[in-house]
């Protein structure tokens, strides 16, 4: 058990996603222009992400569909054959 649990850790700590995923420390930066590049390249990077999130959420979100008179009949039909199926 204590193998497979240092095998994961070792795996975890030398994957390169780790280190894709952390942001850039922009407030670390001494020189003005090149901290407020940074400033710019994040805003620009959570713009872009911001508009993919909405642009996916407005594909994954249905309008509501009121149920037409057919289908109101057909609903009060079938509840009429099977009670209880």
């Amino acid at each position: 058990m204590k193998r497979a649990a240092w095998i994961f850790l070792a795996i975890v700590l030398t994957s390169p996603s780790g280190y894709a995923a952390t942001p850039e420390q922009c407030r670390f930066i001494e020189a003005r222009t090149e901290r407020e590049a940074c400033y710019q390249r994040q805003e620009a990077a959570r713009l872009t992400r911001q508009k993919a999130n909405e642009a996916r959420e407005a594909e994954q979100q249905k309008p509501y569909e009121p149920m037409t008179a057919d289908e109101a009949q057909l609903a009060k039909a079938m509840r009429g054959i099977c009670r209880g199926c």
